[in-house]
């Protein structure tokens, strides 16, 4: 049965099956007894506990295991550290990944087997994940990471990977750089991102069965959700640009962060202002501008501070929907309820780490372009933006009707080249106005081309200047948003 695999090295076991004892929710002896009944001799495969720094019953664990696994302890307290310990350890073929709350069916090692030798192409597979509940909460978690995980498995294009049940060649998952604990939960997205862009294959095998008991206590699933945000943070704060970066879809929260950027904002204010006094505006713009004023006003006094407060109040309302569905609603309003929950729960984390991720390095550069003449330059906050979205095939931000970009460079002149997708006119029709610092630039300072717009700024003895502009609204058809410039570049010279 075994002819179609890799032949091991003497001693060497086909798998490695590694167990993290860690959120273990009373369930390690069932796993431990799941792994004892595989029908695959036992001589193909080894067991790897690894074993947390506060696992609280190392006695009973010894003399359970005996000389039957191997325990490997780890400093590590989460679940992707100690399994990216374990995996550094072991010593098969393939490495078997699994979580001490979930045990077997007695096939599963004997059918992964023959999935590898009939599919020589997959690197690795995923197995199916059946729930076992107990109370309300746990059906309505079960009922929504199910419909996760089935999405996962048969329709999402590359999140292949169920650290519930993932087994892999031992090749490729050093390769792609394993399992990292730094990025928490995040690191098993992080992980199947870069086997797909690396061109390995993961397959599902629906009838290698696993049991996974859902604890259903509000306070676990509130810190998971924690600890797979603050690994997504974290990520993309350190601007990483790995195989498979370009397949995990940003945060809004994370791409619109600086949209509450409050010395930015104190910038826009001061351009409408100004732009009010010399009478630039009159009629329906003078409208524009209030409404202007009452956007950025409360980003201007407290940065990210209300849009925050606003995003603690909708997860306590959403808490408080979902505790009563708990006691008096169907299993269908209950669900619900924990969906909307976690969605706010996810939105409020992601605002709180994004703070914490910007008072730790307040000064991090966003975005870098050469300048000529041995000239550094960077484009740093880019404040008043929407979401990136594309338009015939060309990415691009649309900016508010105010936006600012942050410059930091030598002082002296410097040229801003914007480049615009060719979504609404740069005709003079637009009302548009640059500012620098406050000021606004000349007429004869800016070049108009079919593409976008070259800007000729002084840039002070600060180094930093602020460069914004202000224009008309661009009403697009079905979109509320408050639509300025298309911008699809931004190059210094």
């Amino acid at each position: 049965m075994l002819d179609h695999l890799p032949a091991p090295e003497v001693s060497t076991p086909l798998f490695s099956v590694i167990i993290p004892l860690e959120y273990h929710r009373g369930q390690w002896e069932r796993c431990w007894e799941g792994w004892q009944a595989q029908t695959l001799d036992h001589d193909e495969f080894e067991i790897i506990l690894v074993v947390p720094a506060d696992f609280s019953q190392h006695d009973k664990l010894r003399n359970l295991v005996g000389s039957r696994a191997r325990l490997e302890y780890s400093p590590h307290v989460h679940d992707i550290g100690l399994c990216a310990a374990g995996a550094a350890t072991a010593r098969g073929t393939f490495l078997f990944f699994t979580e001490s709350h979930c045990w077997p069916e007695p096939e599963v090692l004997r059918l992964c087997v023959q999935a590898f030798e009939a599919n020589p192409d997959w690197a690795g597979l995923s197995c199916r994940s059946i729930r076992i509940t107990h109370n309300k909460l746990s059906v309505a978690e079960a009922d929504m990471y199910d419909a996760d995980i089935d999405y996962g498995m048969k329709h999402h294009p590359w999140r292949k990977i169920l650290d519930q049940c993932f087994v892999t060649r031992r090749e490729p998952y050093h390769q792609c750089g394993g399992l990292r604990h730094e990025f928490g939960h995040f690191s098993e997205w992080l992980l199947a991102a870069r086997y797909h862009a690396a061109g390995h294959k993961i397959g599902y095998l629906p009838d290698a069965r696993f049991y996974h008991y859902y604890i259903g206590v509000l306070p676990e699933l509130k810190a998971f959700t924690l600890d797979f945000v603050t690994g997504e943070i974290s990520y993309f704060s350190q601007g990483a640009q790995v195989p498979g970066s370009d397949l995990l879809e940003v945060p809004p929260e994370w791409a619109c962060r600086e949209n509450f950027d409050a010395g930015a904002a104190r910038a826009i204010l001061r351009m409408i202002l100004r732009d009010l006094v010399a009478a630039n505006v009159v009629g329906d713009g003078r409208w524009q501008s209030l409404r202007a004023i009452g956007r950025w006003i409360f980003p201007a006094i407290s940065g990210d501070g209300l849009t925050r407060a606003v995003s603690a109040a909708a997860s306590a309302y959403a808490y408080l929907a979902m505790r009563l569905a708990v006691l008096v609603g169907t299993r269908e309003q209950l669900g619900r309820s924990l969906k909307a929950y976690i969605g706010a729960l996810i939105r409020q984390q992601r605002l709180n780490r994004i703070r914490i991720e910007r008072l730790a390095a307040p000064s991090a550069v966003v975005a870098d372009a050469g300048g000529g003449s041995g000239t550094t330059a960077a484009v740093a906050n880019q404040t008043g933006f929407h979401l990136p979205e594309q338009y015939q095939g060309r990415h691009f931000r649309w900016s508010e009707t105010e936006a600012v970009i942050c410059i930091r460079a030598r002082p002296g002149r410097l040229i801003l080249r914007m480049t615009c997708a060719q979504v609404r006119s740069l005709s003079h029709s637009i009302d548009l106005r640059f500012y620098c610092d406050g000021r606004r630039i000349p007429d004869g300072a800016i070049s108009i081309g079919a593409e976008g717009f070259e800007i000729r700024v002084i840039i002070p003895q600060s180094g930093t200047a602020m460069l914004g502009w202000l224009c008309r609204a661009f009403p697009a058809t079905g979109d509320s948003r408050r639509l300025g410039l298309p911008v699809a570049g931004l190059e210094l010279i």
